[in-house]
């Protein structure tokens, strides 16, 4: 009960920090690597600024884009982005599959 009352005023007062991103390695188009876990995202290895919206999405912003990261319904990741002068795409997951 009291993390969900912290993590409602952290979303009222405009914090740039989410919690429950899963840990997640993606690359975008235009050479865009995105890392996440936890509170954190990093775009081409820096720190980006993130707000969770829901549990379930995320954005950051840094480098220049926008980074998006959806939670599936079936716990699937989902990531996007937007950049400059409408450059967008969807990310590939960078994790060797096996």
């Amino acid at each position: 009960m009291k993390k969900s009352a912290i993590a409602a005023l952290l979303l009222t007062t405009g914090a740039v920090h989410a919690e429950g991103i899963p840990m997640l390695n993606y690359d975008c188009p235009g050479n865009i690597a995105v890392h996440a876990e936890g509170e954190s995202v990093h775009i081409n290895g820096k720190e980006a600024r993130t707000r969770k919206v829901n549990d379930k999405y995320f954005e950051a912003k840094g480098e220049g884009v926008t980074i998006s990261i959806s939670i599936n319904e079936d716990e699937t990741v989902s990531v996007s982005y937007t950049g400059k002068g409408g450059a967008n795409g969807i990310c590939q997951s960078s994790e060797a599959e096996e």
